[in-house]
């Protein structure tokens, strides 16, 4: 079962610096998000969400690369393959658009950590602040614990049990940079 995190910084720029130091620890298959997203609230108290993790997989991607074969076949059946390749690229990369932008406008279901959660406890951030959500897989041998000690921020929420929200509490307040 996946864990949420919800962790709050003083600046407007260390969530980012989080994130690519989680990316990195993805990239050697020691974390697993489900979800992160950023939210930054500027200055003047506007509230910016950033999702960060592709949801959809490259939907518009694999549209293209079903349609160029689909369409290559019907080309060749009607002999004109250029014409049912072009067409099919068309009909692939819209398809995937139209997937994307639904998801934008929240006609399809929400995936990951909830839209209106992440919304509500942002706006509860202080202007110039940032603040990161995550929603974590896996965490092989408690690397983000060992990352964390180099960010200081504040927990926001989280489903971990006690014990490792209290372990989690304490690296964020060691801040070793």
């Amino acid at each position: 079962m996946s864990e949420l995190v919800c962790i709050a910084f003083k600046d407007s720029g260390t969530a980012d610096q989080v994130l690519n130091e989680l990316r990195s620890l993805e990239s050697e298959y020691v974390l697993d998000l489900e979800d992160a997203v950023i939210v930054v609230r500027d200055k003047y108290g506007k509230v910016r969400i950033k999702q960060c993790v592709d949801v959809f997989g490259g939907a518009t991607a694999q549209g293209v690369a079903l349609g160029v074969l689909w369409g290559g076949l019907m080309g060749l059946l009607f002999m004109n393959p250029l014409a049912g390749v072009l067409g099919s690229i068309a009909g692939g990369a819209g398809g995937g658009a139209i997937t994307v932008a639904a998801s934008e406008f929240g006609i399809l279901s929400d995936y990951g950590i909830n839209d209106n959660f992440i919304k509500a406890l942002g706006s509860t951030i202080s202007p110039g602040t940032s603040a990161i959500f995550l929603l974590i897989r896996s965490d092989e041998g408690g690397k983000l614990l060992e990352r964390s000690s180099k960010y200081e921020g504040t927990i926001l929420k989280t489903s971990l049990s006690k014990e490792n929200e209290e372990r989690l509490r304490k690296a964020l307040a060691s801040h070793k940079p």
